[in-house]
């Protein structure tokens, strides 16, 4: 009896020990579902810690005399004379006016670096800052970028002063809560909450890179910035889409890995120093994937080698880039902006797809900013003898310069000029049109309309629905896939 009594004690701390454990795992499990599904009881933490950051920009810019619309009175009124006549005697005459804008901005150092938008500031001959506890200070232009809308004020305060950090913007993901802070309508200082709603936005730049969101943005908050809930910035409110000017839950931040590349450069050489390929692409279609023999629809297609980095590095007309210094290239795109996010001189890697098979390439970009303003001459070649014959509901000729002269190409133009497409032809339906010039072929050149019709051939041996032509409209080229069967 002793010994079963002495049992009973010694199994029992065992088993509570065991049922406390299992109680204590249960309920970490069930803290940690509720805070994943949980809401923000409030922003007004966050919002103390942000807004001595942020700023309002008022902008000044002085309007010569005479410039820009009359404000009242249209030009040719019986009433114009009147006008001017009532205006002298107020003393405004032909005075320079001024005129004034307000926008957003926040600080990113404590030496007084700020970030605005590019459109804020642009021909501002003045700007004040005013921060979050009423003081105002005069700001200089570091440098700006019109390509992404980004601005580099600085001031001197003669104190340290609040500043923000970038995010890592591509951390964000659809459905992240967000918090928006500027000066709305030039109301003040205003917090507006929302959500991720999309990521990748562009809306006309090369380089976009937008955030949407439906956290209220309205005109003033352009330069502000929009956090994450550690208080990062993760994007600048830029744009907003609205029928009427105000906010209805679509606006768009430009990404901060985007501006915070920006705004190194800015800092450091007071201007953008972007890596340049010195190629033009266009995106892969699914009939020009199928008609080149690649395995899938991605890449850039690259329709033309002016003299630069890329030609100088191996890459030819008529080449898909797979691949970009380790990293697959999607479309266009994302070509543009990965080149354009790479440093000047930097030696890539490239992958691209030529003639059934792939390449490794190795590239040493340059600078873009120097070549945008380089005007590239095309190499004179051969002139071709005068073919004509109709092909795939097309009427070709090859070129004579009396052709050359009546359809407005250049004089070195080179290839088969289409003199008239029939419009219920495959050809037309494709986009070709009177007065294109087919320069190549399955990848290959053509002075001659029995150059195209050999490729043709060659194609359907090949058991291929379509095939590639480079066709030039107005110099610009472009790759259709021309079906054949």
């Amino acid at each position: 009896m002793k010994a079963q009594a002495l049992s009973v004690p010694n199994q029992q701390p065992m088993a509570l020990k065991a049922l406390f454990v299992t109680l204590v795992a249960g309920i970490l499990m069930l803290a940690q579902a509720v805070s994943a599904w949980a809401r923000p009881d409030s922003f007004a933490d966050l919002a103390d810690k942000i807004s001595p950051s942020v700023v309002n920009i008022t902008t000044t810019t002085v309007v010569a005399a005479g410039a820009g619309p009359n404000p009242i009175v249209p030009e040719g009124s019986p009433f114009e004379e009147f006008f001017k006549e009532f205006q002298n005697r107020n003393g405004e005459g032909n005075r320079p006016r001024k005129t004034s804008a307000l926008g957003s901005g926040f600080v990113i150092s404590e030496d007084g670096f700020i970030v605005t938008n590019n459109h804020v500031i642009e021909n501002a001959d003045e700007i004040v800052i005013e921060f979050f506890s009423g003081e105002e200070l005069p700001a200089k232009l570091i440098g700006r970028d019109a390509n992404t809308d980004i601005a580099l004020l600085k001031v001197d305060a003669g104190k340290p002063l609040p500043f923000v950090n970038f995010g890592n913007s591509d951390n964000m993901r659809v459905g992240d809560w967000v918090v928006a802070m500027g000066n709305p309508l030039g109301q003040g200082f205003s917090v507006s909450a929302g959500i991720v709603s999309a990521r990748n936005r562009a809306l006309s730049g090369s380089y976009d890179d937008y955030i949407q969101t439906d956290a209220a943005i309205n005109r003033g908050n352009s330069g502000g910035p929009l956090f994450n809930l550690d208080g990062d910035v993760i994007g600048v409110n830029t744009a907003i889409l609205s029928p009427n000017g105000g906010s209805i839950g679509i606006g768009f931040s430009m990404a901060s890995n985007v501006v915070s590349k920006v705004v190194d450069q800015l800092k450091q050489y007071g201007e953008t120093r972007r890596g340049w390929l010195g190629v033009r692409i266009q995106d892969v279609s699914d009939d020009i994937a199928e008609s080149m023999g690649l395995e899938k629809t991605a890449g850039a297609l690259v329709t033309d080698v002016p003299d630069g980095p890329a030609k100088d590095g191996g890459i030819l007309q008529g080449d898909v880039i797979l691949s970009f210094d380790g990293v697959d290239v999607a479309d266009t795109r994302a070509l543009v902006r990965m080149v354009g996010n790479s440093d000047v001189g930097k030696e890539v890697r490239m992958v691209v797809f030529r003639e059934g098979k792939t390449q490794t390439l190795k590239i040493t970009l340059g600078r873009r900013e120097d070549a945008e303003s380089v005007v590239q001459t095309a190499q004179p070649m051969e002139e071709a003898e005068p073919e004509t014959a109709t092909v795939l509901g097309m009427s070709l000729s090859a070129l004579t310069d009396e052709l050359r002269a009546s359809l407005k190409l250049a004089d070195d133009a080179e290839g088969v000029a289409v003199i008239t497409v029939d419009e219920t032809s495959a050809a037309y339906e494709k986009g070709l049109r009177e007065g294109d010039l087919i320069a190549e072929a399955g990848q290959q050149p053509v002075a001659m309309p029995g150059d195209l019709e050999a490729q043709i051939e060659e194609a359907k041996d090949a058991g291929r629905k379509s095939l590639l032509l480079l066709v030039r409209r107005a110099g610009e080229p472009r790759f259709v896939a021309l079906p054949i069967e």
